[in-house]
């Protein structure tokens, strides 16, 4: 089988194309054929030993895949050769085969393809955990999404919509806005690029504040950092919810007069520890997200496809911040 690895640290430039031993099921084991490999924030950091797990090297980033049981351990019941299957893995997925763990197998629902279905976990697993169980979001809130045209804002949007809140949409360009607004924002705001003077921050502020209202938003969902998360936590509501979801722009430091003046609460979002911690509630999340994909209310949004040889380039788009909805590597 071929892979696409990690040898050294480095940038997405360092991935190597090697030539593997096909795998074979162990007992309580199942072997997945990749069709198809979702492109993720960690992906980036993980080749970089930036992320909060370090594989030993050599090892192929991609954390959540699509593809076919290709062969089945002693001792696992419930699957078959040919079942088409969304897996999560920690790395490993840009490899024509994986060996996943057969308790954390999803059935992928027919006419649903492999680029969907590997789509869908990590970003709205991530925002159903962050709106619900730290933002304990309620019909009739608002919601200020930041990156909201990315992976996990545009799931923000949907599930922020499916629970009932207005969603108030923020990115950095006129296309971005309108992919937000497809997803089904009620409100869009283009911010500037950081860095950001004091001045602009200000003006930030101002631009947040006057897009969620003067209310503020009751929950923030920010999967950005950097200068957007202070003039973004001043417009909060009172009592309200800041949730801690990525640093792409950078890690911020807020200071925490503005939780004590609003009351409010800067709330972590650890979805991996949270699904490891509390499986039950963690498959409660995910059998909600089936539903809602099946009612036609979230669909992850496959805007790009690359073929495996160039998945090295779906890293590089997504460490440059330049994504809109989901990247994908065909795979097989």
């Amino acid at each position: 089988m071929r892979a696409l690895v990690s040898k050294a640290i480095g940038g997405p430039e360092t991935l190597e194309m090697v030539a593997l031993p096909d795998l074979v099921a162990g007992p309580g084991q199942v072997v997945v054929a990749v069709k198809a490999c979702a492109i993720n924030f960690p992906d980036v950091l993980i080749i970089e030993d930036k992320y909060q797990f370090k594989p030993q090297r050599p090892f192929a980033p991609g954390g959540e895949i699509a593809g076919t049981i290709d062969s089945i351990g002693e001792g696992v019941t419930g699957w078959e050769v040919g079942d088409r299957v969304i897996a999560m893995l920690g790395h490993g997925g840009l490899c024509e085969q994986v060996i996943a763990d057969p308790a954390k197998l999803y059935r992928l629902p027919e006419g649903r393809s492999f680029a969907e279905g590997a789509s869908l976990i990590l970003t709205y697993g991530t925002t159903i955990h962050a709106l619900l169980d730290r933002g304990h979001i309620q019909a009739g809130q608002t919601l200020l999404v930041l990156g909201a045209a990315g992976g996990v804002g545009l799931a923000a949007i949907e599930l922020g919509k499916a629970f009932g809140a207005k969603v108030v949409a923020a990115v950095s360009s006129e296309e971005k806005a309108a992919a937000a607004k497809s997803a089904g924002a009620d409100e869009t705001l283009i911010y500037a690029r950081a860095p950001f003077d004091k001045d602009q921050s200000k003006a930030l502020a101002e631009q947040f504040k006057a897009a969620v209202g003067r209310d503020g938003a009751h929950v923030i969902y920010d999967p950005v950092g950097g200068d957007y998360a202070e003039p973004a936590l001043r417009s909060i509501a009172w009592e309200g919810k800041y949730l801690v979801v990525g640093f792409p722009a950078g890690i911020p430091r807020l200071p925490l007069n503005l939780t004590l003046l609003k009351s409010c609460d800067v709330c972590g979002v650890f979805w991996g520890a949270f699904a490891a911690r509390d499986p039950k509630a963690n498959q409660a999340h995910i059998e909600t997200l089936f539903a809602l994909w099946a009612e036609g209310k979230i669909a992850p949004r496959v805007t790009e496809v690359f073929a495996f040889e160039d998945g090295g380039k779906a890293i590089a788009k997504m460490a440059a911040r330049g994504a809109i909805g989901k990247l994908v590597v065909e795979v097989g």
